[in-house]
């Protein structure tokens, strides 16, 4: 690993040097082990600790199969499905890899008793398996997460349709918290070149899913105009979902947790900011029982922002804690979508202020090839920016992954893996330079 490492960090980027480069037999990786997934039986999901089940391991190398790719991660983050695979909620990623490896014999070998884990990356490519002819070693790259295998036809209008579609380091192994991944070479993109590995290493998962959801056709479609609300708009996902409604023109309604959180909203461009814990919203009475005084006293609060407009878009993540809202507080004819359920994934909601009403709920979940590609050259472009705020070291992804857990973070946390430090892998600085307060606008918050 030092010889590979030597050689991205001295510049060179030959593919006739990086093919001859020797690839280790074994490297270091974050892991899950399959037999600790009962380990936090008996406790909350808050109380499960990622500190407690994510290991630094020394693994054996895979061989590479067909259309793969090798690749020497520079940097990687944190996302909320390592949260999941940390505390084996709400199920054990293993059943994903069993299932997986009963595919094909190649697939076998993500039948593991680790989980290799990392859903991001940054970093230069080292091998190509079979079949594979638009990368090469040498290349820099980050990595989307849609693992497909696009055999079965339902795939061929929108990859995220067929049925053997994946994410990668989540629900396949050998995943980008680790110093080396293997990802499919249709996973590969070109890295932003006046980004720093651990910033071009955050925005893939989130930036991509957020381009779907809120942008693509099928997601919300937004338009010019548009009113937005946009839940955790400071987070890994909302960040992004800020960004782009401020980009395509539309007019952001960013709900927060925090005074800090509404500042970094304001930074971003963002006019309209509630934050929900100065407004002491109780959307549940209890457990069982939701509040619809709490949804109207929110939909005023909204329409006092707007002018009296109700929004056209929500943009929602959180789950069960906040979709009744959601779709209470969605114009008429408006659209609530949903990628995710971080505060529960049972959702109740009204129906009579869905139906009655026209409003619609479309379900997105991260992107196609397509979407994340365009999602990734709006980053190259310059028109959305990363949002890291903290970098950890590989031997700390607990700690990183726990602080996530607890919310503890503001936009982004990266890992470093190959770089030694933070701030390396900048090739072209002079587009970076006119962009350097928006870049650094989550740093160390």
């Amino acid at each position: 690993m030092d010889e590979i490492r030597n050689a991205i960090l001295a510049g060179e980027r030959s593919a006739e040097v990086f093919g001859n480069l020797p690839v280790p037999e074994s490297f270091r990786a974050v892991t899950v082990h399959k037999d600790e997934v009962d380990m936090f039986a008996g406790r909350t999901s808050r109380d499960k600790d990622p500190r407690e089940s994510l290991h630094l391991d020394e693994v054996p190398l895979p061989e590479l199969a067909p259309g793969e790719a090798l690749v020497a991660v520079m940097a990687s983050s944190v996302n909320y499905n390592t949260v999941w695979t940390s505390i084996f909620e709400p199920v054990s990623t293993f059943g994903f890899l069993e299932r997986y490896g009963r595919l094909s014999q190649w697939a076998k070998r993500h039948d593991l008793p680790y989980h290799i884990v990392g859903s991001d990356l940054s970093g230069v490519v080292l091998r190509t398996g079979p079949g594979v002819h638009l990368w090469q070693p040498g290349q820099e790259c980050v990595a989307h997460c849609l693992s497909v295998e696009l055999e079965h036809h339902d795939g061929h209008n929108d990859t995220m349709l067929d049925p053997e579609q994946r994410i990668w380091g989540f629900e396949t192994n050998f995943g980008g918290l680790a110093e080396l991944a293997i990802v499919k070479a249709n996973q590969l993109m070109p890295k932003p070149e006046h980004l720093t590995w651990e910033e071009a290493a955050c925005p893939g998962l989130v930036n991509s899913t957020a381009y779907r959801q809120l942008i693509s056709k099928n997601g919300a479609a937004m338009k010019l105009g548009d009113r937005v609300l946009i839940w955790g708009a400071s987070g890994g996902l909302g960040s992004y979902a800020t960004q782009m409604a401020l980009a395509g023109g539309a007019t952001p309604v960013c709900v927060v947790s925090s005074p800090e959180k509404a500042e970094i909203c304001r930074k971003m461009g963002a006019e309209h900011v509630i934050d929900r814990n100065e407004r002491g919203y109780k959307f549940w009475k209890d457990e069982q029982t939701q509040d619809p005084k709490e949804w109207r006293r929110f939909g005023k609060d909204i329409r006092e922002l707007t002018r009296g407009y109700d929004v056209d878009i929500v943009f929602e993540h959180p789950g069960r804690e906040t979709f009744g809202a959601s779709v209470f507080v969605t114009r008429k004819g408006g659209t609530i979508t949903t990628c995710a359920s971080t505060s529960g994934f049972m959702h109740e909601y009204d129906n009579r202020y869905l139906w009655m009403n026209l409003k619609k709920i479309v379900s997105s979940h991260f992107a196609n090839y397509r979407e994340a590609w365009e999602a990734n050259s709006l980053i190259r472009r310059r028109l959305i920016h990363p949002t890291l705020s903290k970098t950890y070291a590989l031997g700390d992804v607990g700690q990183a992954a726990y602080d996530v857990h607890r919310n503890m973070h503001q936009g982004k946390v990266g890992v470093l893996v190959g770089a030694p430090e933070p701030g390396l892998g900048i090739s072209m600085p002079e587009r970076r330079e006119p962009h350097e307060a928006a870049i650094n606008r989550f740093r160390n918050i």
